[in-house]
């Protein structure tokens, strides 16, 4: 039987095995063949080309460096600043290696066999912990370019696959130690954290190098699952991850095992501080900088290689700034102090009044009470708390009316309020037209959205957000408020939310500027007194700058007319005619002095300038016969000659300028008549060095060295007293503006040239008398207090011994008096004043001027 079955069926096992054969050979061919192809299907894919390898997209942080290239801040969407690895830390690379990649040095990206335990253990036995093949060239390889994994086994795979391929060619352009610190620049450590150096600065208070052994552990432990191993959330999960790590370098003897047992003994030690825009000093100064930056780098010239414009949020760009941190810290504690104590005095000065009510007997320029109040309703209702019953109420109705009409609602409510007012008295919307507040077509569609059905809506609407604001806002709650002399700045209280807007209008603020004068380099910016609470910057704010401007009126007189500070004039009404010079007045012009006291004596240019006289500022504008020499000269002092006004009222301070466009004037005095742009951008620098952007100095002559160094001394004339402690030559101007609304000092030394205003960000916030208001009490202290504070600081090099520069031989300008009195009796005779008119009806002539002997 078996013969037969041999017979009948040998040749078939015989075809069998030699088809199974052919097979088991055709796949022994096809398996390489495939692999290889699948490998280059792959490679033409969207997998990264070789210039993405050397330049993998990151958002980096932009780094704002000092003066002494310590960072003062950053830019960033991830707060990501790229480290090198020779700034890592030993300990990081040792527990990375040790827990995440053994054999990290010994493969080319892919470590077989790690990858086939993973494949044994965990894909064909089924253990989760047996580990995974993946390793740090891999890993990092998914951070860059591959992304999260897939939800699709199956596009899993293919993820894996196209790992592999990055991962290798990432070790062929890469050095081993330059991949470590790639991934760890990369990797996101949560809470604010991007990239190493974020999370050793915001968990530990240190940089990437400065990590000891278990804290390196720490960070590292987190890149199994940075979501999990939340050290802010699960301490005790962290703990134990991290002794992990460390009895894995045990493991692969990168720690002793003595050091091991005292090492995971200790606390996670964990002193978070989250890393903000607006953390650290001179927040002010960075704000600006970013809008100055952005404009610069916006121009073709400052743009990449490929003509793409740099992001600074994302491109790790690098800032070279002038700030002298040292002066900086000193600048913004001194304004804590003075602001401190000129705010209590505000309030106190205030308890008895209120400043939207309040109506002074005697001011011609005051702010009127129907304004200050509409300011407050509409702080009132750009507030949070009013936006989400406006939203909840009123935005509803008023979206019915969008669709159907041209009006732009804004979110102060202007409009409908418009509207609700015409309602009451039906002459509201002619009277806006009537002062060119509002346009005639915007009158009739404002009239004609009146009439619409969907308006019945809207005023039923209004009525009850009205009366639910009313109720809300009327109502005490507690709450958080700006506070002086307490953490951070502010505190909890119990206060109704309508107080709180009116107390938060009230603080008093401040902006100053110090200015290196013989480089123009800016050394500290304070724009406010706390940028969380106060954002608005107020050194590149506008105000009336008053007697600060007065300098430049006797500046040019000098210059141009040779006088001599000790020439005397005559303190009386001067007066400036239509057809006198060139003013080209349609109305006479007759400045007051204070309270319209006038002495009937001559008194001589110091004294003028020192006191403030207004008559004496007159004079000088009349004989200089037209604004246009001052307007000329300050206009290369760095002022924009437009926004000085063609009016003699400049001679009183009528302009409205910035501290930093005074600031940088004035450091012409400082610099022996000669003008530096202030600079505080002195380069960019892309990640890869390159300087894209360079400053160019910008200086000028704007005064003779004699005339200039008769201005120095009028203004340290003028600034005698109040200035005790302040070491070396010093000079300085105050001013006060109507109503003291304004109070400014710009202060000068060889140094350091010291622009600061105080005020309210309304200006009918406001001291009630000169005693309080005056710039000597609202700034000029700050000065000192700030100057001592920096000639008494060792890391500061203030050399007290240099002084204002003085040109050799005879400035041809007589500085003394006495000597002047005996060389000139006959000088008021030649140079009597003029104008001797009656006083004109316009006080201003085409300016505001103030009564006031400090303005």
């Amino acid at each position: 039987m078996s013969k037969i079955t041999d017979f009948l069926y040998g040749d078939v096992n015989r075809n069998s095995h030699r088809a199974t054969l052919k097979w088991l050979w055709l796949l022994v061919i096809a398996i390489p063949v495939f692999a290889i192809l699948f490998f280059v299907g792959l490679s033409f894919t969207d997998l990264p080309s070789v210039v993405e390898l050397e330049n993998p997209k990151n958002n980096e942080a932009t780094r704002i460096l000092a003066a002494d290239e310590s960072v003062l801040g950053r830019y960033y969407l991830e707060n990501r600043v790229m480290v090198d690895f020779d700034e890592l830390s030993p300990n990081l690379e040792r527990a990375l290696v040790a827990t995440e990649d053994e054999r990290y040095y010994e493969h080319s990206g892919i470590d077989y066999k790690s990858l086939a335990r993973a494949v044994i253990m965990t894909g064909i036995l089924q253990r989760e912990s047996s580990g995974g093949g993946s390793t740090i060239s891999q890993q990092l390889a998914k951070l860059l370019f591959t992304g999260p994994a897939a939800a699709n086994i199956f596009e899993r795979g293919f993820e894996k696959f196209k790992e592999w391929i990055i991962a290798v060619r990432l070790e062929r352009k890469y050095t081993k130690q330059e991949i470590i610190a790639m991934y760890l620049n990369r990797y996101d450590f949560i809470n604010g954290a991007q990239g190493i150096r974020a999370a050793a600065e915001n968990y530990f208070g240190k940089s990437p190098a400065e990590l000891e052994t278990q804290e390196a552990a720490v960070l590292i432990g987190m890149l199994k699952n940075s979501s999990y191993f939340d050290p802010l959330r699960r301490p005790e999960l962290v703990l134990d991850r991290r002794n992990t790590v460390m009895a894995q370098m045990v493991r692969n003897e990168f720690l002793d095992q003595s050091e091991y047992e005292r090492l995971k003994e200790l606390p996670l030690g964990i002193v978070f501080t989250n890393q903000r825009h607006d953390d650290g000093i001179a927040p002010f100064f960075r704000q600006v900088l970013k809008q100055e930056a952005k404009k610069i780098l916006a121009k073709p010239q400052y743009h990449k290689a490929g003509g793409q414009a740099y992001n600074i949020d994302r491109d790790g760009l690098t800032f070279y700034t002038t700030i002298n941190p040292h002066m900086q810290r000193h600048a913004e504690e001194q304004m804590a102090i003075h602001m401190a104590g000129l705010q209590k005095e505000f309030f106190k000065h205030w308890e008895k009044e209120d400043p939207w009510d309040y109506a002074s007997p005697s001011s011609e320029t005051e702010i009127p009470v129907e304004i200050r109040k509409q300011s407050l309703e509409r702080a009132l209702r750009m507030s949070d708390r009013y936006q989400r019953h406006r939203s909840a109420i009123l935005l509803p109705a008023l979206r019915k009316i969008n669709d159907n009409s041209n009006i732009i609602f804004h979110e102060d409510d202007r409009e409908v309020s418009r509207m609700m007012r015409e309602l009451e008295d039906n002459t509201t919307i002619s009277d806006l037209v009537r002062r060119n507040l509002l346009g005639k077509k915007l009158a009739a569609e404002y009239r004609r959205v009146m009439k619409m059905d969907a308006f019945a809506e809207v005023k039923t609407a209004w009525k009850k957000l009205q009366t639910t604001v009313k109720k809300d806002f009327g109502t005490e709650t507690k709450m958080r408020v700006f506070a002086y002399g307490q953490p951070n700045m502010e505190t909890d209280t119990l206060m109704t939310p309508l107080d709180s807007v009116r107390y938060h209008k009230m603080i008093l603020q401040i902006g100053s500027l110090s200015v290196e004068p013989t480089t123009g380099f800016v050394r500290t910016w304070v724009g406010g007194v706390n940028f969380k609470w106060f954002q608005f910057d107020h050194v590149t704010a506008k105000r009336q700058v008053g007697s600060t401007f007065k300098p430049f009126v006797y500046a040019a007189s000098v210059d141009l007319r040779g006088i001599s500070p000790c020439f005397e004039v005559l303190d009386q009404p001067i007066t400036i005619s239509p057809g006198d010079g060139s003013f080209y007045l349609t109305k006479p012009w007759t400045p007051r002095n204070a309270n319209n006291r006038y002495s009937g004596e001559f008194m001589n240019l110091y004294s003028g300038l020192k006191n403030s006289v207004n008559s004496v500022s007159a004079y000088l504008m009349q004989e200089l016969g037209s604004p246009d020499p001052v307007r000329n000269m300050v206009a290369n002092m760095g002022l924009p000659k437009d926004e000085v006004p063609s009016v003699p009222s400049i001679a009183l301070g009528s302009v409205d300028l910035t501290v930093q466009q005074m600031t940088g004037a004035y450091t012409t005095f400082g610099n022996n008549g000669v003008f530096n742009r202030p600079i505080f951008l002195t380069k960019i620098v892309d990640r890869t060095g390159r300087v894209v952007y360079e400053y160019i100095p910008d200086d000028r002559r704007a005064l003779s060295p004699a005339a200039n160094f008769t201005m120095v001394r009028m203004l340290q004339q003028a600034s005698v007293g109040n200035l005790g402690g302040v070491k070396g030559p010093v000079g300085g101007k105050t001013g006060t503006t109507n109503d003291q609304t304004d109070g400014w000092y710009m202060g000068i030394t060889p140094e350091l040239v010291v622009g600061t205003w105080v005020g309210g960000d309304d200006r009918w916030i406001r001291f009630r008398s000169l005693r309080y208001g005056g710039g000597s009490h609202m700034a000029k202290p700050f000065f000192r207090q700030f100057v001592k504070a920096v000639q008494n600081d060792e890391k500061v090099q203030w050399d007290t011994q240099r002084a204002f520069f003085r040109p050799r031989g005879d400035l041809g300008i007589e500085l003394d008096c006495d000597a002047y009195a005996g060389s000139n009796d006959d000088v008021f005779e030649e140079d009597e004043p003029r104008g001797e008119g009656t006083l004109q009806t316009d006080p201003f002539g085409g300016g505001r001027i103030n009564n006031n002997p400090d303005f």
